[in-house]
């Protein structure tokens, strides 16, 4: 595909790396040169130095020819016009940052009215992560399919835990639990296992699951937490402000520490309910004032990684809390992996999934459809959910008669409200979801997974 992005930011900058990598055509605008330039030292993309307004900058883009728009500057309503002169220059599609709350409420009427084809809020979406984690805390990340009928829970084996040393083919008969192991990331190395696989401590392991189900096989092998009834959120900030209301509506107590006057005025008008603190939130007495030590859940939200990160280490070593770090770079992603600061969030990371989804949809055949998209293991693998739309070679045989590429693993299919964990025996069937895991390739289409 031909894609023009505007903004080059940290969203801007992931999404031209992961786009790049799938060998699509990419051009980028932004108004800095030194991030262009620190771009095409990079990547080997073309940068164009303007407003991605302006009609002249958008026709040397190429947008009269151009797939796809995305404009990710960090002005909404930049973003917005900028997708308006874009559809009525060229004829592409386009995808629009919008981040300010007041717009919230109207993302249909606007995708309607700016003929959209997606709006995307990063902050909204990694709250929406975090509220997930914080609704099963045993989970360092939980990934949802079949619109949350079943879902991808990823856990870390302890020291201690009854999994060392078994064998994945042991796993039934050991716990009698209904969950598939999808995949383990041990050290660097990112596993598909077999029967034969032995698992070991510190393993961060991946199941499908239905929730009842993974609450049966957590409880079992001693790790199960129960949702966190009270959390605090160290700083104000905008996934602050939407980690706070989505835990409020599902009854969770809230404290939002933040040391501008102003914003804790503001967040104190629009969150009624929560408990704002006006403070210095890497102040040790203020945390321990706020009850830190007995907290169900923290979240380290502030705008500073290394604060974040400093601040979930504490917190870790002073309670027992579901501790979430927000982290923005990713530079020293293999460090980060080994500290103990329980989830790790990246909104730029999950942004550019959305995105990338929302591209292979556009980008395959007519035999299946990506519904959902996430990069597993710092990217070395990826969970992609199907929609089977017709009929294919993929369809009405056996699983264990097809023929599928190395590193595959159909984890889960959804049928009329069922889910079912697949064995040999299981068939595909024409309007299927289909949960698939997959390492050392990209798929835009289920048949991909076939051997030629």
């Amino acid at each position: 595909m031909d894609i023009i992005i505007v903004g080059c930011g940290k969203v801007g900058y992931t999404l031209v790396e992961q786009l790049s990598s799938e060998e699509h055509n990419i051009v980028v605008i932004d108004e800095n040169p030194s991030k262009l330039q620190y771009l095409t030292e990079k990547l080997d993309v073309i940068c164009i130095v303007g407003n991605g307004i302006n009609h002249e900058t958008l026709l040397d883009a190429g947008i009269e020819t151009a797939d796809l728009l995305i404009a990710v500057t960090g002005d909404d309503e930049k973003n917005l016009l900028c997708c308006v002169v874009a559809k009525k220059t060229g004829h592409c599609h386009t995808i629009a940052r919008v981040r300010n709350p007041i717009y919230n409420d109207e993302v249909e009427f606007l995708k309607k009215e700016f003929g959209l084809a997606m709006i995307i809020n990063p902050e909204q979406t990694a709250a929406n992560e975090i509220s997930r984690i914080f609704q099963f805390p045993t989970a360092i990340r939980v990934d949802s399919f079949a619109k949350g009928h079943f879902e991808l829970l990823h856990f870390k084996i302890a020291a201690g835990s009854p999994l060392i040393g078994l064998k994945l083919l042991n796993l039934h008969s050991a716990f009698h639990t209904n969950v598939l192991v999808c995949i383990v990331m041990r050290g660097d190395e990112v596993i598909i296992p077999n029967g034969n696989f032995e698992f070991k401590e510190n393993d961060i392991v991946s199941i499908a699951s239905q929730r009842h189900h993974a609450i049966e096989f957590f409880r079992k092998i001693g790790i199960m937490k129960t949702k966190v009834e009270n959390a605090i959120l160290a700083g104000g900030g905008k996934i602050s402000y939407y980690l706070a209301r989505a835990l409020l509506q599902s009854g969770t107590r809230v404290t939002i520490i933040d040391i501008d006057r102003a914003r804790c005025e503001h967040l104190a008008s629009i969150l009624p309910d929560a408990t704002i603190i006006c403070g210095d939130a890497t102040d040790q007495d203020l945390l321990m004032q706020e009850g830190l030590d007995h907290v169900d859940g923290f979240a380290a939200l502030t705008g500073l990684d290394e604060e974040n990160i400093l601040l979930s280490l504490y917190t870790n070593k002073v309670s027992n809390a579901k501790t979430v770090t927000k982290v923005n770079r990713i530079t020293f992603n293999s460090v980060i992996n080994e500290l103990n600061l329980g989830s790790v969030i990246y909104p730029r990371i999950i942004t550019a999934d959305y995105i990338l989804k929302y591209v292979r949809s556009t980008n395959n055949p007519k035999d299946s459809n990506v519904e959902t998209l996430y990069k597993l293991a710092g990217g070395k693998a990826e969970a992609l959910e199907f929609i089977i739309k017709a009929d294919s070679p993929i369809t009405g045989t056996p699983l264990q008669n097809l023929h599928f590429r190395k590193n595959t693993l159909i984890c889960c299919i959804y049928r009329n409200g069922k889910v079912i964990l697949p064995s040999g025996q299981s068939v595909i069937k024409k309007g299927d979801s289909v949960l698939v895991v997959i390492s050392g390739y990209r798929i835009s289409d289920i048949l991909e997974t076939l051997e030629d």
